[in-house]
């Protein structure tokens, strides 16, 4: 078992990504169903995942330099997972299509504010004899969670309605955003 131990700051960057991860997966397989649901049909659910990428994207590049420049990168990582939360959050209010190109705009931006923020915090605490074993858990986490939250957003969704997985997904968001933020700072 000695082999699997990480560093706490792993561990911790573990714990929180994945639940933001579970929160975006929880909408992934029932997402066209949410776009019909408010008027849309397959097109408009391909525009305006294609919105979110897009966005994802040109701040994605910014970010990363940012990344590069800032001391505390886990308080944009409390940024991206926050405004994550608040995109999640918004889908209840949701009932036009614009409205849900801003929405997946703003997630988008939120995702790629905090990814270089964590790639840059994950990698500082790895240790280089364990860096395959430390990013294959990352990955593993990343694929576990996306099973794990597709299955419970659909049960969700089915059982409870649209809302209390939107609900879910942002408190997700918020506790990973929370937790870090009352981290002390030389924790991470």
């Amino acid at each position: 078992m000695e082999g699997l131990r990480f560093k706490r700051q792993i561990r911790i960057l573990l714990l929180t990504d994945g639940l933001a991860m579970v929160a975006a997966a929880m909408l992934a397989p029932i997402y066209a169903l949410f776009v019909e649901r408010i008027g849309g049909d397959l097109l408009d659910a391909s525009l305006t995942v294609g919105v979110f990428a897009f966005f994802a994207a040109l701040t994605a590049f910014f970010s990363g330099k940012y990344a590069d420049k800032i001391e505390e990168n886990e308080l944009i990582l409390v940024l991206g997972y926050g405004l994550m939360g608040i995109g999640f959050f918004l889908y209840i209010f949701v009932d036009a299509i614009w409205q849900l190109f801003l929405i997946q705009a703003l997630i988008g931006v939120a995702g790629a504010i905090a990814s270089p923020a964590f790639d840059v915090l994950y990698s500082k605490h790895l240790r280089e004899e364990k860096a395959g074993r430390t990013w294959g858990s990352w990955e593993a986490l990343n694929y576990l969670t996306a099973a794990f939250g597709a299955v419970i957003g659909g049960l969700i969704v089915v059982n409870f309605g649209f809302n209390a997985a939107f609900i879910l997904m942002a408190l997700l968001c918020f506790i990973s955003a929370i937790y870090i933020y009352i981290l002390p700072r030389r924790v991470l």
